[in-house]
């Protein structure tokens, strides 16, 4: 680019509501704070615009400057001669609202406020930002950061690196956004080792007005964005967030680091759902009911990102293992398991075909180990083999280097035996870093995405599979069931409720519930009893007992009138609203069913096995409300005790379509009464046929 003539980018069709182009595809530049000095923030904002090839107009403002990177300073923005879709803040946080204000008074079309000392700073400085912000709104602007490292778009015809980032990927099918500066500095310069292809890049800072929805959402309808990463530490909307993300990862695989998975940030309560429904499961909740894959680390977000921006996705999870080495091969046949991927099972015609290709001593089962002298031809034919067999969805390449063969050439083999195929491949290459750097360099666009160690290629196939599954998965239906929403509301009193009240509630949302009812005299007791039928059931029924079974507050098997007479005396506290007698119930299956409500996330619905022992097994799984019937499905099978609830050495499986619709008729009280802080229903009886509610808490807010 010519410094003291910058050239100006071809028109760019725009979108009637797409209101982002004008920041990601800005035709003229203002740097406001452009500096003179090198090392400071306005300098190296305004040297990479300049160095990074932008194809637009750059237009440094700097009252104090003749000339700054051999370009004409401006004294203001209102002094440029030209129109501005994009201007850089870079002043000292004083100068920033009236730099804002000259921008909306030339018409400036976005801004991006790198400057920090607003709301990360306290109350005070949360204030001059949300004045910049409702300034920046009232005039149509879109408004990137405050706090922020800045903005870029690699893409050809743009070229825009309008940040203070050193690195500068070459573009691809990626896009990238960072809540955190540092994070997002430390990505990008990995992402070019890797020779991930980033496209676009945000530092959202403290997202005062652009925010992760807004960019998804923008993403979403570029054809050349395959993969969008995210590391964010919070969400600005999650219910915003849902139906934006649920729409593009249709599309686009969507990935997060989500930061925050401390306990530290839970909330106190006294039901085993609020006990369990920790700092993090709301997250993981809302991710994966949007189709977003979580991972647990940014070296995991790279692993990821290769493989979903550059690999077809598999039909299935059968894997096939071509390797040197038998080591790395049973490490990797460990992590498939553990992934839940398959070891596929070769055709004999591929055992054969690979018997006539390789030497003796190679295993030509799967995994299959070609030794320790295998060549780089070896690679290329047997790779080939292996992805002709029907029975094989995916192939992990695994390479130890001996002394006698160059990694570079066997992986040149592996590329282009891999090219143009309709399944996935990739490749461990375990070498040393600058070898693993040259694997890529020299691969260019055609490449088998190149890991270090088998678990991370693992892994990066276990995404690809995870889409997959997602992309088959039915949308699913929430239901609406006839229910009495006035009769609910008539109980709902602030505190825990009493029995009469639970039974009310449950009634209006046709919850099945044991039969039975609160007594408040012997006498009441025994015609209870008599009414349900012996044996009965007689429980303590106290605001203040949170375990009834602590405090001795259950009497089973209460076989006749003395039986009745006698637990009720028994159960008498100062603080009890009664007596509960219910009907003794066949032994059953426990579940444990409830939700709580989310002050970010609304109504958070966990199900698990139940019990007395929930919060110690903790195997529990949770969804956003309202859950569908798909999701609900889902839920079941997500518990490591499905299986005892699918039936086990004899015994018949429960009733799932039951249960599935106490799931969303739970869902739908859920969002139907949002003054209901928690609920719980513990234990859940699941039959053969049909279940039945046996003890429910309900805490109104």
């Amino acid at each position: 680019m010519n410094k003291s003539k910058p050239r100006t980018t071809r028109p760019v069709a725009r979108r009637a509501d797409d209101d982002l182009e004008r920041l990601f595809r800005p035709r003229a530049v203002a740097v406001i704070g452009a500096s003179r000095r090198p090392g400071s923030i306005g300098w190296q904002v305004l040297h990479n615009l300049v160095t990074g090839g932008f194809e637009g107009k750059v237009f440094p403002v700097n009252p104090n400057a003749e000339v700054a990177h051999s370009i004409k300073c401006h004294k203001s923005v209102a002094a440029i001669p030209d129109e501005v879709d994009l201007a850089l803040i870079t002043v000292p946080k004083a100068l920033v609202p009236r730099a804002l204000a000259d921008c909306a008074r030339k018409g400036v079309g976005a801004v991006v406020v790198i400057t920090a000392g607003f709301k990360e700073t306290g109350p005070e400085g949360a204030a001059v930002e949300a004045q910049l912000v409702a300034h920046a709104r009232k005039h149509g602007m879109r408004m990137v950061g405050p706090n922020c490292m800045g903005i870029q778009n690699a893409q050809d015809g743009v070229r825009l690196n309008a940040s203070f980032s050193r690195s500068f990927p070459r573009s691809g099918p990626v896009a990238f956004v960072s809540q955190s500066g540092a994070m997002g500095e430390a990505i990008l310069a990995q992402a070019d080792h890797l020779n991930l292809g980033v496209a676009m890049f945000v530092s959202m800072g403290n997202r005062a007005d652009v925010s992760a929805n807004d960019l998804i959402a923008y993403w979403g309808r570029d054809a050349s964005i395959r993969c969008v990463l995210l590391y964010l530490e919070s969400f600005g909307n999650p219910r915003n967030f849902v139906p934006i993300a649920r729409r593009v990862s249709r599309d686009k695989a969507l990935v997060t680091v989500k930061a925050g998975r401390s306990a530290a940030g839970a909330r106190a309560a006294t039901s085993h759902t609020g006990a369990l429904a920790g700092a993090d499961v709301a997250a993981d909740a809302l991710l994966k009911e949007c189709g977003v894959q979580r991972v647990g680390s940014v070296e995991e977000l790279f692993d990821v990102g290769l493989a979903l921006s550059k690999l077809p996705l598999p039909k299935g999870k059968r894997v096939a293992v071509l390797t040197n080495a038998g080591g790395p091969a049973i490490l990797a046949t460990d992590a498939l398991v553990s992934w839940g991927l398959e070891i596929a099972a070769l055709s004999e015609s591929t055992r054969a075909t690979l018997r006539g290709l390789l030497v003796p001593e190679a295993s030509i089962a799967n995994p299959v180990d070609m030794v320790a002298g295998a060549t780089a031809e070896n690679y290329r034919r047997a790779l080939g083999v292996l992805l002709a067999d029907r029975g094989v969805d995916s192939v992990l390449v695994i390479f130890v280097p001996p002394i006698t063969h160059d990694p570079v050439v066997v992986a040149r083999a592996v590329f282009e035996a891999a090219r143009g195929s309709a399944k996935p491949v990739v490749s461990c290459f375990m070498s040393r870093d600058e070898v693993l750097a040259d694997i890529a360099r020299q691969a260019e666009q055609d490449w088998t995405p190149v890991y270090l160690y088998p678990e991370s290629a693992v892994r990066a196939l276990a995404a690809l599979d995870e889409r997959r599954r997602w992309l088959a998965r039915p949308e699913g239906v929430v239901a609406r069931y006839d229910v009495d929403v006035a009769a609910a509301r008539k109980v709902l009193k602030p505190g825990w409720l009493g029995v009469r009240e639970r039974r009310a509630l449950a009634a209006a949302y046709g919850l099945p519930a044991v039969p039975g009812g609160l007594a408040r005299s012997a006498r009441e007791a025994v015609a209870i009893a008599e009414r349900v039928g012996y044996p009965v059931v007689a429980k303590v029924s106290a605001p203040s007992v949170v375990h009834k079974s602590d405090v001795g507050g259950v009497l089973l098997d209460l076989a006749d009138e003395a039986a009745v007479r006698a637990a009720f005396a028994r159960l008498q506290r100062p603080d009890a609203e009664g007596v509960n007698i219910q009907k003794m119930l066949e032994r059953g299956r426990e579940v444990v069913l409830g939700f709580t409500q989310d002050p970010a996330y609304g109504p958070l619905l966990m199900f698990g096995l139940g019990g007395i022992y929930v919060e110690v097994l903790k195997d529990v799984s949770f969804a956003l409300c309202p859950v569908s019937d798909v999701r609900a499905h889902e839920l079941l099978r997500e518990i490591r005790g499905w299986p005892i609830l699918a039936g086990v050495r004899g015994q018949a499986a429960i009733d799932e379509a039951a249960l599935i619709d106490v799931i969303q008729r739970l869902s739908q009280l859920a969002v139907d009464h949002p003054r209901i802080a928690e609920l719980e229903i513990n234990p859940l009886l699941a039959y053969a046929s049909g279940v039945c509610a046996v003890d429910m808490r309900v805490r109104v807010s």
